[in-house]
């Protein structure tokens, strides 16, 4: 999502999962009770590689952020546009639509049950605007990191798995690394106790060079911290590259469009490829359409990633 990241200051691991293989049968049944306790604690998105479940398709509501801003689809509104109008059965927030109702009475239930009447699943809240979470002030870092804590209960509320949040800091590389790392674990550690993970976005800055925000999920160190890589969001950088470089911590996926030809493919980005990526990462959880294009009206350039998304293999 590159439309609301606005550098308030300038801008793990992949749970190991080892198999403990024995001479016998007392060792083999060990070996798979010791596997099932070292599952990550949050929802899980990233089974063994090889994996032949499907890839299932979300809905990002930045898709739809001219409705929403015209006052066309009203916040509340989404999950059930989400089902009705494309046949999408889970829904990612954007928190910038709901920051005058967040900690209301009744809201959080209020969505909770528009989602239940309408099939639909609360994959993640999509977070900015709350401080930067490597603010080399460490007042405002703490600040930041308290920010986010109301999304973390509506995301529990609301039975979703992830936060999404964003990298930005002040610095040269290594100060942002540093401090970025700081702001995120605490984030995590908070999200932790919840079942949530908190994820993070290549948003522009540093945070959309896939080799720099690896090395901070590193940093982290936390299975409950990863990555949302987004297709679309890399500006020097390679976006094969980028993707390739932050699916083994993703939680999520972001499958940016922007247009499509006569045949029904993205323009801009080879969807094969990346798809091909993903699977190869292991990753099977929610690949999330975030439609960003001008020629195509909202409502086109989702059915149109929709139906591309379908074609290879991913289930709405």
């Amino acid at each position: 999502m590159d439309h609301a990241y606005i550098d308030e200051s300038r801008t793990s691991q992949r749970s190991g999962r080892r198999a403990v293989l024995g001479a016998g049968m007392m060792m083999a049944a060990l070996g798979s009770a010791a596997l099932g306790a070292m599952q990550d604690p949050a929802p899980a998105s990233k089974p063994a590689a090889g994996d032949a479940k499907p890839l299932r398709i979300s809905l990002a509501q930045w898709s739809l952020h001219k409705s929403l801003f015209a006052g066309a689809v009203k916040p509340l509104d989404f999950p059930a546009v989400a089902a009705r109008d494309y046949g999408i059965r889970g829904v990612e927030y954007v928190n910038s639509f709901y920051k005058d109702l967040v900690g209301k009475d009744g809201f959080a239930e209020d969505l909770r049950r528009r989602c239940s009447d309408a099939g639909v699943t609360s994959v993640l809240i999509m977070c900015d605007g709350e401080g930067a979470l490597g603010d080399p002030d460490e007042a405002k870092r703490a600040k930041a990191v308290d920010n986010h804590r109301k999304w973390l209960d509506l995301a529990r509320h609301l039975g979703c798995h992830s936060i999404r949040v964003n990298a930005q800091s002040d610095g040269d590389r290594a100060e942002q690394a540093r401090l970025s790392a700081d702001g995120l674990r605490r984030l995590a550690e908070a999200a932790k106790p919840l079942g949530l993970n908190v994820i993070v976005e290549n948003h522009g800055g540093l945070s959309s060079h896939g080799d720099w925000l690896a090395g901070v999920m590193k940093s982290v160190g936390m299975d409950n911290c990863g990555t949302l890589p987004d297709f679309g969001n890399f500006y020097e950088y390679d976006r094969y590259k980028g993707v390739e470089d932050l699916m083994p911590f993703a939680k999520a996926v972001s499958a940016k469009s922007y247009d499509f030809d006569a045949q029904g493919n993205e323009t801009k980005i080879d969807y094969p490829r990346m798809l091909g990526l993903v699977r190869a990462a292991g990753y099977s959880g929610w690949v999330g359409i975030e439609y960003e294009g001008g020629r195509l009206s909202e409502p086109d350039g989702i059915k149109a990633t929709r139906e591309l998304l379908a074609r290879l293999g991913c289930k709405a």
